[in-house]
């Protein structure tokens, strides 16, 4: 089972931080994958990824247009940056991308 995560975070911390995160989870379950999302929008970090989901994690998956806070937590995984706005409109694009990233690493 692939397992993703990922942690999205907008400049106004708002909605589309939530949005992201929505159409990510909907795209890694619609290919049959485990997916966890982190939002840090304007009320803090919320879903906050543990230790275990991050170990367990096949691919992360970060928003770029502002800083996501504690990245060192994903060294040593392979990171995909996105903008939010890709992980809003062009979710399934880039969930084919990791799925055709990880047939060439297994």
């Amino acid at each position: 089972m692939t397992n993703i995560i990922a942690v999205t975070a907008c400049p106004s911390g708002v909605a589309h931080t939530y949005m992201a995160a929505e159409a990510i989870e909907a795209a890694a379950k619609a290919k049959g994958w485990n997916c966890s999302v982190e939002t840090q929008g304007s009320i803090g970090i919320e879903n906050e990824l543990t230790e275990e989901v991050i170990a367990a994690a096949d691919v992360v998956i970060l928003t770029k247009d502002i800083d996501i806070k504690n990245t060192e937590r994903f060294e040593g995984k392979t990171i995909v940056r996105i903008g939010i706005s890709d992980a809003v409109k062009r979710t399934a694009a880039i969930m084919d991308k990791i799925e055709a990233h990880l047939a060439t690493t297994a």
